[in-house]
């Protein structure tokens, strides 16, 4: 089975000039949690989570307890967090976004689908084809796919 015969085709997506405030927007309006960012040409230039959200409005940094732990730590800096989040809605989308995008091509395989989602512990994979987004494809549509015929 190949990414066109599983993907969603019907794409919720932001215009690389788009603000956080659009993101935000179709995230709650059609309960998704991730969208690709694309140009004039409906090419896919980045892709922003409710992860990259995340990390923009929580307050922390990395320090090493030893060698192999890492903790994260709250910073007491004067920025409330009512703040970030007013001065995240009016960013322009690619300053959280993410510029390398996993995607697969309109006709890759199911079960390397399966590997990207997994091994990259992302949820969703923009589809392409000749250099265009077409659809996407989520961990969800890989398990419906995978065991439909034999549940």
């Amino acid at each position: 089975m190949q990414a066109h015969e599983i993907m969603i085709s019907q794409v919720y997506k932001v215009k690389e000039s788009d603000t956080v405030r659009s993101v935000i927007e179709k995230f709650i309006e059609n309960r998704i949690s991730g969208i690709p960012v694309v140009n004039d040409k409906n090419q896919i230039v980045a892709y922003v989570s409710d992860g990259d959200i995340m990390r923009y409005i929580g307050k922390h940094e990395d320090r090493v307890i030893d060698s192999f732990y890492y903790a994260f730590v709250i910073k007491g800096d004067d920025e409330e967090f009512e703040e970030r989040t007013k001065r995240l809605l009016n960013l322009n989308v690619l300053e959280i976004a993410r510029k390398k995008v996993f995607k697969v091509t309109w006709d890759e395989e199911l079960e390397n689908i399966a590997a990207i989602l997994g091994k990259k512990h992302i949820k969703k994979l923009p589809v392409e084809r000749n250099g265009v987004l077409v659809g996407i494809i989520s961990r969800g549509d890989v398990i419906r796919n995978s065991f439909k015929a034999i549940l």
